[in-house]
């Protein structure tokens, strides 16, 4: 819900998740009269009505999250020719595989996090300095943790105390950082954690299965010459 509250107050600016719906937010906890005060924040371009004629109308909980340009030309010219990228998957697309050996365990852990990992140090790397002799381009910010490049578009976007938790947590860029990426990991997987229970039922039970059936070999062809 803090990972939300960051969203909400601060990425929805420029980042929008299309295929996220409000509804989707009763799996965080949130109530059925909660989720219908969020989404009738929103303004939604609906239509053709019986007259033909689009209209605007608040949000309702099967509504996805609206985008907060009208198209990717007008995102890209209000942020300096890039347009923000779409969060709906964002913790999945900029996953970072881990290398030997790391990836190893990983296939056994089912470690899914370097969505998550990527999004907090990005966040968290705009007040490191450049390496002296690095050119910088004009217009960007240096950020170590930017994969694909030595710097982006995109300025620091939070600071601490910029957003106030009613829980008593740490108003600072690194939980801030931590909750979004959370947050960002959830929206892109929603059913991640039951996945990995399932999956991990499923494992203990071929290997009892196959278990019972080498014992089973064993017994059937005991008495057999060889």
């Amino acid at each position: 819900q803090r990972g939300f509250q960051v969203y909400k107050e601060v990425c929805s600016a420029c980042h929008s998740m299309n295929l996220v719906a409000f509804r989707s937010l009763a799996d965080l906890g949130y109530s059925e009269a909660q989720i219908k005060a969020f989404a009738a924040e929103y303004t939604i371009h609906d239509g053709p009505n019986d007259a033909g004629d689009m209209f605007d109308r608040p949000g309702k909980p099967s509504d996805h999250f609206p985008a907060p340009f009208p198209n990717e030309e007008a995102a890209a010219a209000a942020n300096g020719g890039a347009a923000p990228p779409d969060m709906s998957l964002l913790a999945k697309a900029r996953g970072v595989e881990r290398g030997f050996p790391r990836f190893i365990f990983d296939i056994f852990t089912q470690y899914a996090q370097g969505g998550p990992d990527y999004i907090h140090s990005l966040l968290t790397g705009y007040d490191e300095k450049p390496p002296e002799g690095m050119v910088i381009p004009e217009g960007t910010h240096f950020n170590p943790f930017f994969m694909s490049g030595v710097s982006l578009k995109m300025p620091k976007p939070i600071s601490d105390g910029q957003v106030t938790y009613d829980d008593g947590s740490p108003q600072t860029v690194d939980q801030y950082a931590r909750d979004v990426s959370a947050f960002l990991m959830w929206a892109a997987e929603p059913h991640l954690e039951d996945r990995k229970k399932t999956g991990f039922r499923v494992m203990v039970f071929l290997l009892l299965f196959g278990a019972l059936v080498y014992m089973t070999k064993r017994k059937v062809w005991a008495d057999v010459a060889h």
